[in-house]
């Protein structure tokens, strides 16, 4: 963001379902330069991908300069286009910065593919690597504009190479590496426990239950259920007055350490699935859920 030097007027096109420090960083450097961020707002439920293209699309104007969107959102769970937000931002001469946070190891990732100019994702969510564990692409005619956010060793090195991106944001100092230097045994790992299988199984897992859990709670899922949209996470619309009690509640009291997370005009229960969650996990849930409606006012 910092490194894009963007100019009075300038807009970075989102939508209203990026991850909260995100359009935080970016309201940040908008202040600054006086760029606009324009959350685009995506309707629920998503009828299809091309209703949801339809809508994003909808915020494009002459000024758009950037897209930055995620590909899979925190809140709502959902799994973005991005494929076809990339092609179309290309021919439009824009930009694109993609937040695959929660995308490694939870769905196909090919960035050939994908051909965005930036995307950066964690291995600490779904690979199972330590937290910290990262990795940012930059695409290489935008390496050389890239500044390092702390400056140390490798700006102007004393023993330079032919790389000055890896320079000014690899060596920095005293930093801890050693969460990075787990990420081979990580994806061995990964390979010798066929985990993407164990990922297909936590797929269908979320797809068979997520129907039962709005029933529970009155509401209605808030896309179709197929993988297009969905991988091992899916996010419950629930009506509740305090967010924060019922996620300490159900930590408190049933041990259920879970997201409840508020977005736009809606509240989100996010259920995450992976291989060492099992069927009874989700029944545990379930329960209190049920408790909870019976003998508190947190869910209505």
């Amino acid at each position: 963001m910092r490194s894009l030097k963007l100019q009075p007027d300038d807009e970075i096109l989102t939508t209203n379902h990026e991850y909260g420090a995100m359009d935080r960083t970016w309201n940040f450097y908008c202040k600054k330069s006086g760029a606009k961020y324009v959350r685009q707002p995506i309707s629920l439920p998503i009828v299809s991908k091309e209703q949801l293209l339809e809508d994003f699309w909808k915020g494009y104007s002459p000024k758009t300069k950037i897209v930055f969107i995620n590909q899979i959102s925190s809140a709502t769970a959902l799994i973005f286009p991005v494929k076809e937000i990339c092609q179309k931002a290309k021919a439009l001469g824009l930009i694109t910065i993609i937040d695959g946070a929660h995308v490694p190891g939870h769905i196909d990732l090919n960035l050939s593919e994908l051909d965005p100019d930036f995307y950066t994702g964690t291995l600490h969510k779904w690979m199972l690597a330590p937290k910290g564990s990262s990795f940012l692409y930059v695409k290489k005619s935008f390496q050389n504009q890239m500044e390092p956010l702390v400056v140390s060793w490798g700006y102007e090195s004393e023993l330079p190479t032919s790389n000055q991106f890896l320079e000014y944001h690899e060596y920095q100092g005293t930093r801890d590496i050693a969460a990075f230097l787990t990420t081979t045994a990580v994806i061995q790992f990964l390979k010798d426990n066929n985990w993407k299988s164990v990922a297909e199984r936590s797929k269908i897992t979320i797809l068979e239950n997520y129907k039962s859990f709005c029933d529970l709670v009155g509401s209605k899922p808030i896309c179709p259920l197929s993988s297009e949209f969905l991988g091992q996470m899916c996010s419950i619309p629930i009506a509740t007055d305090n967010p924060t009690e019922l996620k300490e509640l159900l930590f408190q009291k049933y041990r259920i350490e879970i997201p409840v997370m508020k977005l736009n005009h809606g509240t989100y229960i996010r259920i995450s699935f992976n291989g060492y969650n099992s069927e009874q996990d989700l029944e545990v849930l379930r329960n209190a859920l049920v408790d909870i409606k019976k003998t508190t006012t947190l869910l209505k």
